[in-house]
Order: C-alpha cells, then structure tokens, then sequence
C-alpha cells in the first residue's frame, strides 16, 4: 500500500500540493530495542561503549555507527523485542518531549521509567493515512523497489527511473517534482506486478512489510505526529480491525483516545526447512476504552419524530420541560436481545439463521475473533466505508436488538448472514435500506 497519501482533499493550488506529502512528525517511539549480538558480547569494548550510549539516551542507529567507525564491528547489533516502548531524547526533535512522555504515561515496574501503555489520538479517520503501509527494499543508498496499489486495485512494484543525462551540459538532467516513479520491470518482475512468491528480494529477506502509526499524544505538546514503526503484518492486521470497529461504532476514528501496549502472542512462522513453528513474541497492540455496545445501541437509535419536534418546542420555551412520548409500555420491550425475541437463545436474524452448515462458527472462537471476521466480511462487502456504516448500524439494531455485538448468538448470525451476502450483495442492500426508511418514521 501507498506509504505516502494526499493530505489535501482539493485541487492543487501551488507546487508543495501537486505533491503527496507527508504529516508532520516530532519524534519517533520504537517497538523494542537492539542488542550486542552473541559473538560481540564478549568484546569488552563494544560493550562498555553500547551500555554508556545507551544510558546517555542515543540513538540505536548512532550506536551502531559509532561501533562500526571507532571499533570496525559491522552489523553489530540485532533487535530484540521486549514488553515496553523505547522512547529516547535522540528520537525527538524537541528531547524534552519524550521526557515528557515518560513522565506523564512511565511506569516504574522495577527496572527504571519505562513506557509499557500509553493513550494516543489519530489525526485522520482514514485508517491508511493513520497507518501508512507498503512493501519496500532498502538498499545502503536508500529505498530500491516499493509497491502501490493503482486504480485498477492491483498491487504493483514500483522504483525509480534512471536518471537521464544532459548532453549537452554533461550532467544528470535535472528532475522536477521529484524523481520518476515506475513500474518495475526487468527479468525477475516483468510484468511489474508486487507477488512476493516470485520476488527474489522478498525471498532473500530484502523487502519486507514497512509500516509506520502516526499519532498524536494527548497532553503532549508539539506542532506535528509522533511515529511508531512495525513490520508485523499481525500488528497491522489487528490495529486494522480495531479501527474498523471503532469506525463502525462512532462513525469516525478522530476524537476517541486509543491505546497502544505490548502483548505476547503466539505466532506461527515457516522456518528454513518449510516447517511451520510455534513462537512466542510480543506484539504491539492497538486498543480503545470504549463501551462498543453502547456506542452501537445509542448511534442505531433513533429518536421519535413527535419526541424531537416535543424538545424542539421546550427549547423554545424558557418554562417548558417535556416528557418522553414513548410508550412505557413498549420500552421495556426494546430492552429485551435478539436472542429473547426469537426464543429459545436462538439468533433473531432470519437470514443470519440460515446459514448453511459448514459456515457453522468455530466453538473455540472467542468473541474478539469474531468481531475481527466481521470487520473483515463488512470491508469486502464495502460496508466499512463511513456513508454506508450509519446504515449497517440501522440494520443491525433492528435486526438483532440492543447490545447485540456483545453477544456471541447474534454476532454468529450477522458474520453468517454477511458471508452469504458475499454471493448475493444486492439482496443485503435492500435489507438494509429497508431498515434506514423504517427508522426514518420510527
């Protein structure tokens, strides 16, 4: 995916628009830390000189140059992941910032002030420009090959065109608006297009997933994002539907503070002999202090139109205090699940329930899992687009009731009901314009 995204929603209307730009950043959080390897721990040098620049705060990159210049040890250090972030002066424009970071959000856990949660805000509800992503090989000169998707929804390889000659002047000619982007194509990627089964980069470990968060810290003052790198697609994965989900709920990702902390996880990797192999590690994980439920019961309500046009009226009057309108009798009812409504602990969805019997859930699936499918199922479906996400929510109250998505009957008969809408979209188009009408005269 594109690491870079177009800020502006307009025309351009100077040069520094035509171009897609960046967001501002301030400074730099890292997953985890970088070590002496095995074979450099025993050079007393080197380990005097890594632990003395790593308690004055630099940088992992300027350690490791220095290694290489003063001591002549290349690739002398390796990552390492670990339960907290990495926040260092030397990754901040401003150093103070991150002692302001440690300061507000630090826990002392016995080891110093370290950072192992802390909250953060996005600045755009486009999860993309929020988590930019892509595949990307670096060489020692900079970035080499990188992939983009294009209009027709295709993932491509893209680099730079070779930089054409003067002749006239006997120099590079000169490149406005930045150097050329083109498609790859040469003996390994002839038709340009990114599959990593048959890019030779990808399968020496060359080029890998990049991805970076961009955020903003509450409380914390500076005039651009803060970023936090990751090249786990499990990471990104599960911060995808985090977002998705909390779109779905509010209608947007700005105004709600996330979380970020480290989790271990059981993961699987394939290993040089083709065996697949169980490993555990710590993964960052993107999460949200919300009550889901009632952010999707309260945005799927709709007001009575004689009960709005009634506070409509009290706003009016300086004396006026108005009541409900609503049957007492019937609230009690709209209390009640989708599962008591349909009797016996059963789905209420009609169309959820008939779903075939190898799209049977998974006993051992647990409730976030599900959520997760179904943030899957709602982006194929184009449902997780925010003009239409109003809608679904519409539908989904009406369909299964209050507090559904925390209960795991009715979450089984919506993902069954939108996998079947994979084959027959149209049909789950009506249902849910059906549904916004309907709430439109409630």
């Amino acid at each position: 995916m594109n690491a870079v995204v177009q800020m502006f929603d307009h025309a351009p209307r100077s040069l520094v628009e035509e171009r897609a730009i960046r967001p501002p950043t301030i400074g730099k959080i890292r997953p985890g830390i970088k070590v002496l390897t095995r074979a450099h721990q025993s050079n007393e040098k080197a380990v005097k000189l890594y632990n003395d620049m790593v308690a004055a705060g630099e940088s992992f990159e300027a350690i490791g140059k220095l290694l290489e210049t003063s001591l002549k040890l290349r690739n002398a250090l390796i990552p390492r992941n670990v339960d907290y972030f990495v926040c260092r002066r030397s990754d901040f424009s401003n150093p103070d910032t991150a002692d302001e970071i440690l300061r507000l959000y630090g826990e002392d856990r016995g080891h110093g002030l370290r950072l192992y949660r802390f909250p953060i805000m996005f600045a755009f509800d486009d999860w993309l420009r929020n988590v930019p992503n892509q595949m990307a090989a670096y060489t020692t000169t900079g970035r080499q090959y990188f992939s983009e998707y294009d209009r027709d929804g295709k993932r491509y390889c893209k680099t730079y065109a070779p930089v054409e000659r003067n002749a006239r002047a006997q120099r590079a000619r000169r490149s406005f608006g930045g150097r050329l982007v083109v498609h790859r194509q040469d003996d390994d990627i002839p038709d340009g297009v990114c599959d990593p089964h048959v890019c030779p980069q990808y399968q020496d470990r060359k080029c890998n997933l990049t991805a970076n968060f961009l955020f903003a810290v509450p409380d914390v003052k500076g005039l651009g994002l803060i970023e936090l790198p990751t090249n786990s697609i499990y990471v990104l994965q599960k911060a995808y539907s985090a977002m998705q989900t909390v779109a779905l709920a509010r209608g947007r990702l700005t105004g709600t503070r996330f979380w970020l902390s480290k989790k271990e996880f059981d993961i699987t990797r394939i290993d040089d002999n083709g065996q697949a192999v169980r490993q555990k590690q710590m993964l960052t994980v993107l999460d949200a202090d919300i009550d889901l439920g009632a952010l999707l019961d309260g945005a799927d309500e709709a007001q009575p139109a004689l009960d709005a046009a009634s506070r409509a009226v009290a706003l009016l009057e300086s004396d006026g205090t108005v009541q409900s309108t609503g049957d007492p009798v019937l609230q009690p009812a709209q209390e009640q699940s989708g599962a008591e409504r349909a009797g016996d602990g059963e789905p209420s969805g009609i169309d959820g329930a008939a779903g075939h019997d190898d799209d049977s859930p998974d006993p051992d699936e647990t409730l976030e899992d599900k959520r997760h499918r179904m943030s899957d199922l709602l982006h194929r479906l184009g449902l997780s687009q925010p003009e239409r996400q109003n809608g679904f929510r519409k539908y989904a109250h009406q369909t299964y009731g209050r507090g559904w998505i925390e209960r795991i009957a009715d979450v089984d008969a919506m993902n069954a009901r939108l996998k079947n809408a994979l084959d027959d979209p149209a049909s789950l188009d009506v249902e849910i314009q059906d549904a916004i009408a309907q709430a439109a005269y409630v």
